[in-house]
C-alpha cells in the first residue's frame, strides 16, 4: 500500500500561517510564473501582509503578481510597489 503524500506547513502559535511560509510561498510561486519571472522582485511579510517591490517591464507582470500573491494561504493583504519600467 503506498502512503499518501502529506504538505508540512508552517503555523504559528495561533494556528495560522507563519511570515516565513508565506514569504517562500509567494516567492516560489512568481518565480514559477511564465508571465512574472519573479527573479528580481522582493517579497517581504509582516503578520500576513505582503509588500511587493523591484521592477517589470509590462503592467500585467506587476497585476500578475498580486494576484499570485493574494491567493498564497496566509496573506491578508497585498501592497503591491512593483514599478514599470520599459527595458
Amino acid at each position: 500500500m503506498l502512503a499518501a503524500p502529506v504538505a508540512l506547513v508552517a503555523l504559528d502559535k495561533d494556528n495560522k500561517h507563519s511570515d516565513d511560509y508565506i514569504n517562500d510561498s509567494v516567492k516560489q510561486k512568481l518565480a514559477a510564473d511564465t508571465v512574472v519571472k519573479g527573479g528580481s522582485l522582493d517579497v517581504e511579510v509582516k503578520d500576513g501582509v505582503v509588500t511587493l517591490s523591484g521592477k517589470v517591464s509590462e503592467s500585467r507582470q506587476k497585476d500578475r503578481a498580486g494576484s499570485i500573491a493574494r491567493k498564497v494561504s496566509g496573506v491578508k493583504s497585498v501592497i503591491n510597489n512593483i514599478k514599470i519600467e520599459k527595458l
